[in-house]
């Protein structure tokens, strides 16, 4: 039987695995969007340059940050549900997409990246633009409550 302990561990060894292959790899990483998560979070199928894929991976888009579905507050949750809502729309479940710039997230089993959509726009910037996120460098989040 599998502790949850060594599922965390393999875990995290998955993500460092991928992230030093993936840094030996100076171009952009293809992945296929598997599921949309929330407004800066979603699953996906990485590719590797040497053809390995890694069937699922959650990728949190890098620089920004968007509001939580488990918010504080009715606006928070409303806001949430939107940034998920327009995430599906510039990458949608089935799509192609590329991840650059690829870190360890401060999560077991999660990546940060830049993501860039068919159109080759960063998509944490468009939420950003849009005003569906804000720029994020890792600070202590900001309150999406009026």
């Amino acid at each position: 039987m599998v502790t949850k302990v060594a599922l965390i561990n393999m875990k995290k060894f998955c993500v460092l695995f991928l992230s030093c292959l993936i840094c030996l790899n100076a171009v952009a990483t293809p992945a296929v969007v598997k599921k949309i998560i929330d407004g800066d979070t979603f699953i996906a199928k990485v590719t590797l340059a040497d053809g390995i894929e890694v069937m699922s991976i959650s990728v949190r888009l890098k620089n920004v940050d968007t509001p939580e579905l488990h918010g504080k507050c009715e606006s928070e949750i409303k806001r949430a549900q939107y940034a998920k809502q327009r995430l599906g729309e510039l990458i949608p479940v089935g799509s192609q997409v590329e991840i650059k710039n690829i870190r360890n997230d401060k999560y077991p089993g999660r990546i940060d990246a830049n993501v860039f959509d068919s159109a080759n726009r960063d998509v944490g910037l468009v939420l950003v633009q849009e005003n569906v996120g804000r720029p994020y460098g890792g600070e202590k989040r900001k309150s999406w409550c009026d």
